[in-house]
């Protein structure tokens, strides 16, 4: 019987979304200036709600966690995505991987049920208004985000083990922007049956629990909604949902796409796609998505600007 030698793994190779050098350098504009926008969105997302006091309230407190996250999700990928495309050799360090591929998981499982929490409270704002305060009291809205961090960082970090405890020989480029799971699998050399049915478990229960608290709340709101007299009314009180109710559709419709099927390669190429809009479109667009169909927001940067304008003109 032949013994398969295994080497100490160092490093990994990222190929990228292509290798036509004209094209990266295209790209990374492309990319520079979406990521410069997101930190820009997200920032003065978070610095405005933290500093506007009409805005301290549970919806805006979850949606500055969520500001958070994007910038913590896109900034995992993107620099080094960027620097590999001014770089003839694209690699990554296998802690640097271990790292990212652990850091993706933990942000999008935490992105995913701080979603579901806002969920709830939009629930609660239009089933029951007059318990709003108690009932969204800072508590709860505490523990509603400090259980998906926790939840996020434990899946993430028994997930990442479970993919580098395999062993990895051969070709060691990974067929992403970024080390993500279902192209790490197709380098294992050892047994990856335990990890793709974990992945798909867990992947499927995380994305179905968290997106049925979405629904679930959701058939509540419209049943309060219809309840509702004056039309007026009814829309005003929809129109509060209709910024995450986009946010979601943009970030389950692509997350479903990525995880809801068994790696292989032609999946995985298809995948880097569908990754684009859910690692830099969505964390970019949200902050732009809330701030413009907010009064609230948009009163409170015009408050800004008007305070602005006044200190220089004195």
């Amino acid at each position: 019987m032949s013994s398969q030698n295994h080497t100490v793994v160092m490093e990994f190779i990222l190929l990228g979304l292509t290798d036509d050098p004209v094209l990266e350098k295209l790209l990374f504009v492309v990319f520079l200036v979406i990521y410069l926008i997101t930190l820009a969105g997200n920032l003065c997302m978070i610095v405005l709600i933290r500093t506007n006091s009409h805005l301290q309230t549970p919806m805006y407190f979850f949606l500055s966690h969520l500001s958070f996250v994007d910038i913590c999700y896109s900034s995992n990928v993107t620099p080094n995505m960027l620097y590999n495309f001014l770089s003839d050799q694209k690699i990554i360090s296998y802690a640097g991987c271990f790292t990212q591929c652990l850091l993706f998981i933990a942000l999008v499982i935490t992105e995913l049920y701080i979603l579901a929490s806002m969920a709830l409270d939009r629930y609660v704002a239009i089933y029951s208004p007059l318990h709003y305060s108690t009932r969204m009291s800072k508590n709860i809205c505490v523990s509603l985000v400090t259980v998906p961090y926790t939840f996020g960082f434990l899946n993430g970090l028994s997930q990442t083990l479970l993919t580098f405890h395999l062993s990895f020989c051969g070709s060691l480029e990974i067929n992403h922007f970024y080390c993500a799971d279902p192209p790490l699998l197709l380098l294992a050399c050892s047994d990856t049956y335990v990890k793709k049915m974990v992945l798909f478990v867990v992947a499927g229960f995380t994305l179905l629990s968290s997106l049925f608290i979405i629904l679930l709340s959701y058939i509540f709101i419209i049943a309060a909604i219809l309840r509702i007299h004056s039309a007026e009314g009814r829309y005003k009180a929809f129109s509060t949902c209709g910024s995450h109710l986009t946010t979601v559709t943009i970030f389950y419709g692509t997350l479903f796409c990525m995880y809801l099927r068994p790696p292989s390669e032609k999946s995985v190429e298809e995948s880097k796609t569908v990754a684009v809009f859910y690692t830099f479109l969505s964390p970019m667009l949200n902050p732009l998505i809330y701030s413009l169909r907010s009064k609230d927001v948009i009163q409170a940067i015009q408050q800004i600007k008007g305070n602005l304008f006044h200190k220089i003109a004195v």
